[in-house]
């Protein structure tokens, strides 16, 4: 979380675009910016699981077995200021690559919209327009944005297979009606992000500078307990008065 904000700051300061793709060391549940924390109680298959709090909005994600992306754009890229014409770029080009192995997934729509009393708390529980859907309304993949003086963060989950930490949640290869493999779904959707977004990614590591950010903001924030705990906004002013 620490790294995609820092990347966020990148694209503001640098002018910079970035993908990542990443994988959890364990089941990790990322809070969204505006839940509060005792809503995990309700959920007991995660409760043993480490938490964090996004920068991003939204349900809470188990992080588990799946693939998390980030992408930040410049404020000058033109859709860095189009909220669903990015979702739908990045969303748009998962199902084309899932089509292209023989998977049928779709955007979902307005009608296919839950209605509750109150929004589940799993993010993949919940339905929005633009979110991936399989199997007729099994949610796959979903993303959230967040946005600094023109630039842009946008990250969201590839839901891959069933967790014993969120057993209601199926993935990709448990709809899936033939075998498929994680790293290949990857780049192919990297080559089609590539060609959709005009960029032409080159790997990279960290540099030095990047790394010493990150551990500012894990300190000052992700690694900070009231940061989790407590509601997201409140937490940032304070933080950002220190």
């Amino acid at each position: 979380m620490a790294v995609d904000e820092m990347l966020l700051e990148s694209a503001q300061e640098q002018a910079a675009a970035c993908l990542r793709f990443y994988g959890w060391s364990e089941p990790t549940l990322s809070l969204g910016y505006f839940q509060t924390f005792t809503d995990r109680q309700g959920h007991l298959p995660s409760l043993p699981c480490a938490a964090v709090r996004r920068l991003t909005g939204g349900g809470a994600i188990l992080h588990d077995a799946e693939l998390t992306y980030s992408i930040v754009l410049p404020g000058a890229h033109p859709l860095a200021t189009h909220r669903d014409e990015l979702y739908q770029a990045v969303h748009g080009c998962l199902i084309e690559t899932l089509e292209s192995l023989g998977i049928t997934a779709r955007l979902c729509e307005p009608a296919d919209k839950l209605e509750a009393l109150r929004e589940p708390f799993l993010c993949f529980q919940r339905r929005s327009p633009g979110d991936v859907l399989m199997g007729g309304s099994k949610k796959i993949c979903g993303s959230a944005q967040r946005r600094r003086n023109g630039a842009v963060l946008q990250h969201g989950s590839l839901l891959w297979r069933t967790s014993p930490s969120a057993p209601e949640l199926p993935g990709v290869a448990d709809l899936a009606t033939h075998p498929l493999e994680l790293e290949s779904v990857a780049d192919l959707w990297l080559g089609r992000l590539s060609g959709r977004l005009a960029l032409d990614w080159q790997s990279d590591d960290l540099q030095q500078m990047e790394v010493d950010r990150v551990e500012v903001l894990v300190e000052s924030r992700y690694a900070w307990e009231n940061w989790t705990r407590s509601r997201g906004r409140r937490v940032q002013q304070d933080q950002e008065s220190l």
